[in-house]
């Protein structure tokens, strides 16, 4: 069994879609429970691999607009992934995040780079996320994707409890059509722009069960922020299966 860490878990879905693979998966400190990566020094040899998403925020398309509303942006803590690789020294690494963002530089891991959409890969949503899997071979990252998915995607679950409006929801203008203003009004609220999604459609989002999180002791904000921080659990159980046959397959050679 594959011993794996887990940096920045939040609520743990992207940790759930590699325990329902076999992995035992172990928490490290985050935020959301009051934990401190940067004071987190982890022993080295011990974990076969490792897992997270730093926080995006330093990374997003939007953080033009929180700065610009005078929220402070969350800052970037993909060099205290980095450090954490070094320290522990797995086998492998992945690392989920915004495309935008900087890919994972760890001396002695080379990194194959996958691009997904929640819904190539069954999912419920136009969620786009990328990737980073290292490991000291170079061994690839091979995401079965659906021959055919739906063409409707839906808006992806975001921490603040919105939707967002992106072109592939749009026509192919990148425009929403007019049908008059009520019909315009209609269209959008129907894609989610500027709404607020409330908790259930939240979790159906995410791919996780109504009850999920019921007995948790967040307030139903905290939940909503929780869950849309996360990885849809589609994705996630599309690359951790990816994952696990790399390393079956780097076993099987070695």
């Amino acid at each position: 069994m594959q011993l794996v860490l887990s940096l920045f878990p939040g609520i743990g879905l992207l940790d759930m879609a590699f325990e329902e693979q076999g992995f035992c998966v172990v928490r490290g400190p985050d935020l959301l429970w009051g934990g401190d990566v940067q004071q987190f020094r982890p022993p080295a040899g011990v974990f076969d691999g490792v897992i997270g998403g730093p926080p995006c925020q330093a990374w997003s398309q939007l953080r033009y607009m929180v700065i610009q509303n005078g929220i402070e942006v969350a800052p970037d803590l993909i060099p205290e992934f980095e450090r954490c690789i070094a320290e522990a020294a797995p086998k492998w690494f992945l690392m989920e995040n915004v495309p935008s963002a900087p890919i994972p530089a760890i001396e002695g891991y080379q990194v194959d780079v996958q691009l997904l959409r929640d819904v190539w890969v069954g999912g419920e949503t136009m969620r786009l996320r990328r990737f980073s899997f290292g490991t000291h071979e170079g061994r690839r990252l091979k995401v079965e994707q659906l021959a055919l998915h739906r063409p409707d995607p839906d808006v992806s679950a975001l921490a603040g409890g919105g939707a967002r409006l992106t072109p592939i929801a749009l026509g192919g203008s990148g425009k929403p059509k007019r049908h008059g203003r009520s019909g315009r009004r209609s269209a959008l609220g129907q894609m989610g722009y500027g709404c607020r999604r409330n908790l259930i459609e939240h979790l159906k989002l995410q791919g996780l069960p109504p009850g999920f999180l019921e007995d948790s002791p967040l307030t139903v904000a905290g939940k909503i922020k929780a869950i849309g921080n996360g990885v849809p659990l589609p994705m996630g159980r599309a690359v951790a299966r990816a994952v696990k046959l790399a390393i079956e397959i780097a076993s099987a050679i070695a």
